[in-house]
Parts: structure tokens; sequence; C-alpha cells
């Protein structure tokens, strides 16, 4: 009779020790949860981006900008003097 009580002591022990084991993974995970939680909750819409444009960046920009509105210029001009013709055939 004793050998049975020692055993369910035994198991019992065992058991505690498992159910401690899950316990503290438990806490463990909470508060990893809770750490991320609050730190994704602090932050506000997606992260910036630091250090901007490259020089290099901001010359080819630079360029395209000036080709785009030296085109755009062109046919503004182009434009005009079509009308200019027009108005002057009209006119005659």
């Amino acid at each position: 009779m004793a050998d049975g009580i020692k055993e369910i002591i035994d198991s019992l022990e065992r058991q505690r020790t498992a159910i401690e084991n899950a316990l503290s993974a438990l806490r463990g995970i909470e508060i990893a949860g809770q750490q991320s939680a609050s730190t994704s909750t602090s932050r506000r819409g997606p992260a910036k981006r630091r250090g901007g444009m490259t020089p290099e960046g901001r010359k080819r920009l630079a360029e395209a900008m000036r080709r785009r509105w030296a085109a755009k210029r062109t046919a503004s001009q182009a434009r005009k003097a079509s009308s200019k013709r027009a108005g002057k055939k009209a006119a005659a």
C-alpha cells in the first residue's frame, strides 16, 4: 500500500512539474505578446524612410524635369505659332 501511495505522489509531482513548465511557457508568450502589442501601438503608420535622395538621383530627376519642361515649352510655342499663322490667313 505504501508503494501505491508513493507512486501516486511521484505521478502528481511529475504532473505538477509539467503544469509549472506549461504555465511558465504561457507567461513567456503572454509577456512577449504584450511587448509586441505595446510597440506596435506606439507607432503611427509605417516607418518613415531615412536618408532621402542621393546626389545622383537628384541630378537624374533634375535632368528629366528639364527635358519635360523643354518639351512642354516647345509644344506650346508650336501651338502659338500655328495659331498665329492661321489668324493671318483668315485676315488676308
